[in-house]
C-alpha cells in the first residue's frame, strides 16, 4: 500500500485540515485556549516550502485549577492579513467543533501558497461541551522557494569546482584537496524607494555568512546545516525587508567550507579530506516595490569576488585570518569593487534545494575564563573551567604583523600545557585558530566557520598586555529545552549535568558523537540514547532529517553505514567495508531511531518516512544472516575488558549483533500496525529468537554466552528469555554486576541493556548501586577524574575524547523511573502517559517535568517527616495513569479525599506494578503515610 503523511495522521488519529470557513457561536466562552503554535514542529518558521505541513498547538485551561479538560474540535484559520486572522476572520482553512482532541493536523490538499510570503494563523478549540475558547494569538510562518523555477539555473563561485582523480569517499589524498583562502562576494543593488515586502532565500556551500548593508541576516552561528549535498542541500529564508533603504544597498558574502570542502594543510588535524566542490552559493530574493512591482534579484553575473582574510578554514584543523586582508567597509555600499573578479557560474553539488528547517547551530551564550596563567612569556593558559563545544572571542590590541596562535584542549599535559592528545592531535597535526593583526588598535577576532570541543585554549605568540578580553562562545542547535530533572542527591544531580553538558555539546545539525575529533553523526547513540535526547531537547525537528540523512546514506544493496551522511566511508585498500562503516547495531538506526521518535512526540509522519529505508535494511540483515545469526561489526564497542577499548571485548559480536537485529524486526511489526502497512515481521522475529537461545543460552543455568553483563541484560530488555530462564537471567545479570564491584563492563550498546532489564524486574537498588560506585568504571568515577563532560571512555581515559554522549543511558532512568515521567505513545490511550516514581529509602526527593506538545507534564515527590507527598501536573487535553509503589493506591488521598472520590480521577487500571489511577488533566497533591 501506498504511505503518505495523511495515512499516517489517520493511522494515530489525527485530522485533516479541510477547506471552509469558521462559524460564529454564541455558547459561553469554552474552558480551553490554544497556544504555542507551531508549523513542522517550529515556531514561526522560515522558509516552509511544503504545500501540506503539519500544523499542532499546545492547549493551556482557562481557569489554572480546572481539571479533566478535554479538546471535543478545533478551528484553524488562515491567511495573509494578521489583523483580519487575529479577528477570526482568515477564511483559508478550518476544521469542525467535533474533529476530535488532536492537537496535530496536516491538510488534505496543497494549501495556496506563494513563495516567499508570510502567512498568519490562528485556532481556537472546543472544550467537552462544545464550547469554543478564544482565538489563540496569530502565528506566522515564511514560505520560502515553492517552485523549483524560482532558482537561478546555476550557482556562483569564484571559481570553477576541479575534477578529483577516482577515490573512496573521504579518503582523498592531500594533493588532491589543497588547502586554500576563502572568498567573499558583494553585489551591489539600488532602490528607488524602501521596499514593502524583501524575502530572500539562499544557500551557501560548505557554509555562509550573508549580510545585507553591513548587517548581518540572520543569527545562526554555522548554517547551512550539513547533509550529503548530492542529494540534498538546506537552504535559509529571511524577510530582510527592515535591511533595505532607498539608494545604495550591497549583498555581502563570505563562503567557508564545513563538511562540504575538507581540506588538506600541512600540520593541520583532519578526520578525513574529500570534496564536494569548491565554496558556492546560490540566492533567491523577491522584492515587492511600494508600487506593487515585483522584482527579483538573483544569484548571478552582477555579483564580484576577490580572496579574504579567511586564509585557511577546516571543521576540523581550525581557522587561519589575516586581519590585514579584510577590505575596510566592504560590506557597505558605496566601496570601490572594480579590481574585484567576476563570478563564474557553476553546477550546484546535484542535491535539491530544501528548506532548512532545522533549528540552527547558535551562539547560545558566553563564557568568561576560570583563570588565565601566564606559563611563559608570551603564553597564556586560559581555562573555563568546563568542556564545552564551541570557539574562542578576543579582543586584542597587538603591531601589524602580529600573529596570535590558539590552541583548543580538553586536558593539560604533564607541564601544564594545553595537550590535543584526546581528539587524536597534536604538535604534527594541530588543532589551531591564527590570527594577524592589522595594528590599528583594538580588534575582534573569532572564527567564523569552524568550531571545537575545549576546555582550555593556549594563547601563543602575544603577550598579555596585549590581550584585552577573552571569552568561550558557546555553540549548539537552539533545541529548546523540554525537560528538567532535580533530586535531593548531589551525585546524581552531578550525573545528570555531566550527561547534559555532553548532549549540548553534540547537538549540531546532527546528533555528533564528539565535537572535535569526529564530528560525525554515528547513528547508534541516536536510537539508544534517544531518551537521553529527547527527555531534555526539543529535537524532533533533528529526527526528522536524521530520517533523510539515513535515506541518503543507505548502499544499493539496502545497507547502513555507521555515519549519516556518510562523509567519509571506512573501507581498506582493497575496498572492504571496515567494521566501523558497517555493523548491525549502528545501521538498526534506520528502523530503532524513528520508533524511538514516535515513542515520545506522538507523530507518526517521521514513521511513514521512515519506513522504505527500515524495510530495506531489514532485507540487507536476512540476507546476511545465517541460521539467523548476525555475526559482523563492532558488537559491543568500548565495553571494559582486558585490553584497551574498542571493538567489543566480553560479549560476541553475534549475540549482540543478532539481538539487534530481532530489536529491528519486533520494532518493524510495531510500525507497519501503527501505519497501517502490511508486513509479517512478527513472525520473523520469533524464528530468529529460537536460533537466538539456541546458540547462546544454556537453558540449565540462565547464561547466555560467557555471562556478561551485556549478554544477560539485551535478552532480557528485548524479551527474548524464556519464561522458564528468565529468573535465573536476571540472577546472572545481577550477579555479573556484583563480580565488578558494581562497576560498568558494558559498553557503549550494552549499558542501555543493562539498565533496562533492571528496570523492568524492579532493581533499581542495582541501578543505583552501580551510579554510586566510585572506585570502579562508571560516572561517578568520571567525576571523581575531573570530568565535566560525559567521557568515552568509563574510566574518563584522558587519551579519549572527554566530550562524548554516547554512554549517557542513565538519563532514562532519572527521567523515567527515579522522577516517574514514563512516556510511550505506542501504548496509546490513557497508557501513553505513565507516572510512575520509584522512591529509594535513601533519595529524600526527586522532581521531573518534560513539555508535551498539549503542555507540561510534571512530577515531583518527596519524603518527609514519616510521609510521602507526590505532586503531578497533567496538561489540558491529555490523561495519564498514576502508579504509586509502595502502598495500595487506597491508602492515597488528594486533599484529604480517597482516590475514588477525587475530581478528575477518571478510573482505574490494574498494572503489574499495582494499581493505576488514571488522572484527567489538571494539578494534583497526593499523600500518604511513608511505609519505607
Amino acid at each position: 500500500m501506498r504511505l503518505d503523511r495523511r495515512t499516517a495522521l489517520a493511522a494515530i488519529g489525527a485530522t485533516p485540515l479541510v477547506a471552509g470557513a469558521g462559524r460564529a457561536h454564541s455558547l459561553p466562552p469554552g474552558d480551553l485556549l490554544a497556544q504555542d503554535l507551531r508549523v513542522e514542529g517550529v515556531a514561526e518558521p522560515a522558509g516552509l516550502d511544503l504545500l501540506r505541513p503539519r500544523f499542532s498547538w499546545g492547549l493551556a485551561a482557562r481557569d489554572p485549577s480546572a481539571r479533566g479538560l478535554v479538546q471535543r474540535g478545533f478551528e484553524l484559520i488562515g491567511g495573509t492579513d494578521r489583523a483580519r486572522v487575529a479577528a477570526g476572520q482568515g477564511a483559508r482553512w478550518a476544521g469542525s467543533p467535533a474533529a476530535g482532541g488532536q492537537t496535530l493536523v496536516v491538510p488534505t490538499a496543497d494549501l495556496a501558497l506563494d513563495s516567499h510570503r508570510r502567512y498568519w494563523w490562528a485556532v481556537r478549540v472546543f472544550d467537552a461541551a462544545g464550547r469554543p475558547g478564544a482565538w489563540s494569538a496569530p502565528a506566522a510562518f515564511l514560505t520560502g522557494v515553492l517552485e523549483l523555477a524560482r532558482w537561478p539555473d546555476r550557482w556562483i563561485a569564484a571559481e570553477p569546482d576541479p575534477v578529483l582523480p577516482p577515490h573512496r569517499q573521504g579518503q582523498a589524498s592531500p594533493a588532491m584537496v589543497p588547502a586554500r583562502p576563502l572568498p567573499i562576494l558583494r553585489r551591489p543593488l539600488r532602490l528607488a524607494s524602501p521596499p514593502r515586502r524583501a524575502v530572500l532565500s539562499v544557500c551557501g556551500l560548505g557554509q555562509y555568512r550573508l549580510a545585507i548593508n553591513g548587517q548581518a541576516v540572520g543569527h545562526a552561528a554555522l548554517t547551512p546545516g550539513w547533509t550529503n549535498y548530492r542529494r540534498r542541500a538546506l537552504y535559509d529564508t529571511h524577510d530582510v525587508t527592515a535591511l533595505l533603504h532607498a539608494g545604495d544597498n550591497v549583498l555581502a558574502l563570505m563562503l567557508g567550507n564545513g563538511m562540504y570542502n575538507v581540506e588538506a594543510k600541512e600540520g593541520r588535524y583532519t578526520k578525513f579530506l574529500d570534496s564536494f566542490g569548491r565554496p558556492k552559493a546560490i540566492l533567491a530574493m523577491t522584492i515587492e516595490h511600494a508600487d506593487g512591482r515585483i522584482e527579483h534579484i538573483a544569484s548571478d553575473g552582477q555579483w564580484r569576488w576577490r580572496e579574504g582574510p579567511i586564509r585557511f578554514s577546516s571543521i576540523y584543523g581550525g581557522e587561519d585570518w589575516d586581519a590585514r586582508l579584510v577590505p575596510p567597509a566592504w560590506m557597505e555600499p558605496g566601496y570601490d569593487d572594480r579590481d574585484w573578479q567576476p563570478v563564474v557560474a557553476v553546477p550546484g553539488p546535484g542535491g535539491m534545494l530544501r528548506a532548512g528547517l532545522v533549528p540552527p547551530v547558535v551562539a547560545a551564550r558566553t563564557l568568561e575564563p576560570v583563570a588565565i596563567t601566564a606559563v611563559a612569556p608570551d603564553v597564556l593558559l586560559v581555562d573555563f573551567g568546563v568542556n564545552f563545544a564551541g570557539r574562542p572571542r578576543l579582543m586584542i590590541e597587538a603591531p601589524a604583523g602580529a600573529t596570535l596562535t590558539i590552541l583548543p584542549g580538553e586536558t593539560l599535559d604533564e607541564q601544564g600545557r594545553v595537550s590535543q592528545r584526546s581528539f587524536n592531535a597534536g604538535p604534527g597535526n594541530r588543532v589551531a585558530f591564527t590570527h594577524v593583526s592589522t595594528g590599528s588598535g583594538v580588534e575582534a577576532f573569532e572564527p567564523l566557520f569552524s568550531y571545537h570541543g575545549f576546555r582550555w585554549l593556549e594563547l601563543r605568540g602575544l603577550l598579555r598586555a596585549a590581550i584585552h578580553a577573552v571569552e568561550g562562545v558557546v555553540l549548539h542547535a537552539d533545541l529548546a529545552r523540554v525537560g528538567r530533572f532535580q533530586a535531593d542527591d548531589p551525585l546524581l544531580n552531578a550525573i545528570h549535568g555531566l550527561i547534559d553538558q555532553a548532549v549540548t555539546s553534540n547537538m549540531v545539525s546532527v546528533l555528533t558523537d564528539c565535537p572535535h575529533r569526529e564530528k560525525l553523526g554515528w547513528l547508534e547513540q541516536t536510537y539508544l540514547n534517544a531518551p537521553t535526547v529527547l527527555y531534555n531537547r526539543d529535537a524532533a525537528p533533528l529526527y526528522d532529517k536524521l530520517v533523510h540523512d539515513i535515506a541518503e546514506a543507505q548502499q544499493a544493496d539496502g545497507m547502513v553505514p555507521g555515519i549519516a551522511p556518510e562523509y567519509v566511508a571506512f573501507q581498506d585498500e582493497q575496498g572492504q567495508d571496515q567494521v566501523w562503516r558497517n555493523s548491525p547495531e549502528w545501521g538498526a538506526a534506520a528502523v530503532l531511531a524513528p520508533w524511538a521518535a514516535y515513542r515520545f512526540c506522538g507523530d507518526a509522519t517521521v514513521l511513514v518516512a521512515a519506513w522504505p529505508a527500515a524495510q530495506r535494511y531489514c532485507a540487507y540483515l536476512a540476507q546476511r544472516a545465517r541460521d539467523g545469526i548476525v555475526d559482523f561489526g563492532m558488537g559491543d564497542w568500548y565495553d571494559v575488558g582486558p585490553n584497551d577499548p574498542g571493538e567489543a571485548q566480553l560479549t560476541s559480536r553475534a549475540l549482540v549483533g543478532t539481538a539487534t537485529y530481532i530489536a529491528c524486526l519486533q520494532t518493524m511489526a510495531k510500525i507497519a500496525a501503527r501505519i497501517g502497512a502490511v508486513a509479517d515481521y512478527a513472525a520473523l522475529a520469533v524464528q530468529v529468537t529460537q536460533h537466538f537461545n539456541a546458540r547462546f543460552l544454556d537453558p540449565a543455568t540462565g547464561r547466555y554466552e560467557r555471562g556478561s553483563q551485556t549478554a544477560q541484560a539485551m535478552p532480557l530488555a528485548l524479551g527474548l528469555v524464556p519464561q522458564a530462564q528468565r529468573a535465573a537471567a536476571l540472577d546472572r545479570l545481577i550477579a555479573a554486576i556484583r563480580r565488578e564491584g558494581n562497576g560498568v563492563t558494558a559498553g557503549d550498546i550494552g549499558y542501555r541493556y543493562v539498565l533496562e532489564a533492571l528496570a523492568a524486574a524492579g532493581r533499581d537498588d542495582v541501578i543505583l548501586a552501580m551510579l554510586r560506585v566510585r572506585d570502579r568504571p562508571g560516572y561517578a568515577l568520571q567525576l571523581a577524574r575531573g570530568a565535566t563532560a560525559l567521557t568515552e571512555a568509563w574510566d574518563a581515559n584522558p587519551t579519549k575524547s572527554l566530550n562524548h554522549f554516547m554512554l549517557g543511558h542513565a538519563e532514562d532512568w532519572f527521567y523515567r523511573r527515579l522522577g516517574g515521567l514514563d512516556i510511550d505513545h505506542a501504548r496509546g490511550g490513557d497508557a501513553a502517559l505513565r507516572l510512575a516514581p520509584q522512591m529509594p529509602a535513601d533519595i529524600p526527593a526527586a522532581e521531573v517535568s518534560y513539555r508535551l506538545r498539549e503542555g507540561v507534564l510534571s512530577c515531583a515527590w518527596r519524603r518527609e517527616a514519616g510521609h510521602l507527598a507526590v505532586t503531578v501536573s497533567v496538561p489540558p487535553g491529555r490523561q495519564a495513569r498514576l502508579v504509586l509503589p509502595g502502598l495500595p493506591a487506597s491508602d492515597w488521598r488528594e486533599q484529604g479525599l480517597a482516590p475514588a472520590r477525587v475530581p478528575g480521577v477518571l478510573g482505574f487500571a490494574r498494572e503489574e506494578a499495582g494499581q493505576a489511577i488514571t488522572l484527567g488533566s489538571g494539578h494534583y497533591r497526593w499523600t500518604a503515610r511513608d511505609a519505607g
